[in-house]
């Protein structure tokens, strides 16, 4: 920073511009994405002023790889990197030239525009051809579009050639990613056992260098290839791994000021055209203006009255219709707040400005995930994805008001409702667990039509609690009624614990229903400061036929549970 200034008070803006680059590139590495894209959106501007390609180019790239790190932002990464790669070979910088177009191929890869990712990842290969610590990057990327493919032998052989040459090196972070790769070829081949071997090695290297990306991916396989073998323990275990690591590395706030950031920059872009073109359009006025004779003069005039009687015109028709405007303004606001707040909660706030927080001694609270929902959204386009989760999202709303249940929130695929909330109801917890089987069943049906079409199905996980809460309204812009407490965190538990397909309870919901619902005992989760919690997995009523439910490696038939 204190050489930024000394270049700032020299007014050396190539200077500026390559250091505001390095200080990017030192957040970058740090893991700050938001002081990273400032300080690089700061030296593209620089670069731009000045004309300097090196590094116009530098920062586009640059820009580009701090929105490729995140899912939601790979088509502004695509944007940019796109401006960049016409410079880079202008300049014939073959390091950035295989450093874009091996992102670039990543991206078209996970949207499934196979074709053009072969086609980026063979000039990433010949931009590389003579560097031998980048090259196993491009052949790891290979190994993943083949993977997708279902092209294994293609794919082991890329894999395998990028660790021999990452060894070569001793690049460890290739090498872990290289043996990734190689793992999850015989975990889609079925070979769990030597998948789960080679994970393991990758597990190590990754840890020691803090890997947070890498290891996401590693623990979501691990749970996946453990449960594949029925081994549920290290199953949960590497699920609880993936839980963690998944709060960590997600940042909501984090894309909000990524997101500010980028429109500021265009809008002072933007900014900057219209003043050149205010500028350009007084000259012209002041030419004009030198011209001007008295004829021109009254065209003028007349051009002002003509203007002056449109605006009375058009004055007289906005008043005829002001109020009903108006009319249809509070409706759309009404609806709006009831369909973010409970009706006697949004009653509160327009009558007295605020809604006081309550205790309840009894409320039921369900959490609804999808299982592997980070691999599916790479297999799926963006608009695809958001399209089937709304679908699904919707008919969960449908459920759960014919229920007489309150939806709390979404947050990414999980969905969260609670029961007997905000006005008490004493058949709450048997409307949640019938609800939360109407949501598995909608999801069987669903399934059925997407193996028909020969896409991949949706796994969902559903997890139940009933305890005391505390429930209300917080902030004062964008409001928000939300409960808190700890049978909220033990319902979270639950779904993360849970099966796919099926509907997991604690033990306090169990002694409410068991007599209504056959159920089959789960064993013990450990809960923070609770202590030992048991589960069942409820799937019927007791007066329904008997279906059959996985357990371990058998298929058991339902009973009512019993302690």
């Amino acid at each position: 920073q204190d050489a930024l200034k000394i270049f700032e008070s020299a007014n050396d803006k190539m200077g500026q511009a390559d250091l505001l680059g390095n200080i990017g590139a030192f957040y970058y590495h740090k893991g700050d994405e938001v002081k990273a894209l400032n300080h690089r959106l700061r030296s593209l501007r620089i670069a731009e002023s000045i004309n300097h390609k090196p590094g116009i180019a530098s920062a586009l790239s640059n820009i580009g790889s701090v929105y490729f790190m995140k899912q939601a932002t790979q088509e502004k990464a695509l944007r940019y990197y796109k401006m960049a790669l016409p410079l880079c070979e202008e300049l014939n910088d073959q390091t950035k030239i295989g450093a874009i177009t091996v992102n670039m191929g990543n991206i078209y890869m996970r949207k499934k525009e196979y074709d053009k990712a072969q086609e980026a990842f063979d000039l990433s290969l010949k931009a590389y051809a003579s560097n031998p610590v980048q090259i196993p990057n491009v052949y790891i990327s290979l190994g993943d579009l083949n993977l997708q493919r279902n092209n294994y032998t293609a794919a082991l052989k890329n894999y395998e050639l990028a660790l021999d040459l990452a060894k070569q090196t001793n690049h460890q972070l290739n090498i872990g990613r290289a043996l990734g790769g190689k793992a999850s070829v015989y975990r889609n081949m079925g070979d769990y056992k030597t998948a789960i071997g080679i994970y393991k090695q990758a597990e190590v290297i990754n840890k020691e260098l803090n890997a947070m990306l890498e290891l996401e991916g590693l623990y979501d396989a691990l749970a996946t290839a453990y449960g594949k073998t029925g081994d549920f323990a290290n199953a949960y275990r590497y699920q609880d791994l993936l839980t963690d690591i998944k709060d960590s590395l997600y940042n909501t706030e984090t894309d909000k000021k990524l997101a500010n950031i980028q429109f500021d920059f265009d809008l002072e872009k933007k900014q900057n055209e219209i003043n050149l073109l205010t500028k350009d359009k007084s000259i012209q006025e002041l030419e004009l203006k030198k011209q001007q004779t008295f004829n021109t003069g009254m065209v003028v005039v007349l051009g002002l009255i003509v203007v002056l009687v449109f605006i009375l015109y058009r004055s007289y028709r906005l008043k005829t219709k002001s109020h009903v405007l108006l009319d249809r303004k509070n409706m759309e606001i009404e609806r709006l707040i009831r369909n973010i707040l409970p009706a006697e909660i949004a009653t509160e706030l327009r009558s007295t400005g605020k809604a006081a927080p309550r205790n309840y001694e009894q409320v039921s609270v369900m959490f609804a995930d999808f299982r592997g929902f980070t691999t599916m959204a790479e297999k799926l386009s963006p608009q695809a994805l958001v399209t089937e989760l709304d679908n699904y999202f919707m008919a969960f709303d449908d459920i759960i008001e014919k229920h007489g249940l309150e939806k709390i929130k979404t947050i990414g695929d999980a969905y969260m409702c609670a029961g007997g909330i905000p006005v008490a109801d004493p058949n709450h917890i048997f409307n949640i667990v019938e609800a939360s089987l109407e949501m598995q069943d909608f999801v069987r049906r669903n399934n059925q039509r997407q193996v028909e079409a020969g896409l991949t199905p949706w796994e969902l996980r559903i997890g139940i609690n009933v305890g005391p809460v505390v429930a209300g309204v917080v902030g004062k812009k964008k409001y928000a009624y939300d409960i808190w407490g700890s049978t909220v965190n033990i319902a979270s538990r639950m779904e993360s614990n849970g099966m796919p397909g099926q509907v997991n309870i604690s033990s306090a919901v169990f002694e409410l229903v068991k007599d209504r619902y056959a159920c089959v005992y789960r064993g013990k989760i450990q809960a923070k400061n609770v202590g030992d919690i048991d589960m069942y997995l409820i799937d019927r009523k007791l007066d329904s036929t008997p279906r059959y439910i996985a357990v371990g490696d058998e298929r058991v038939q339902e009973v009512p549970a019993k302690q």
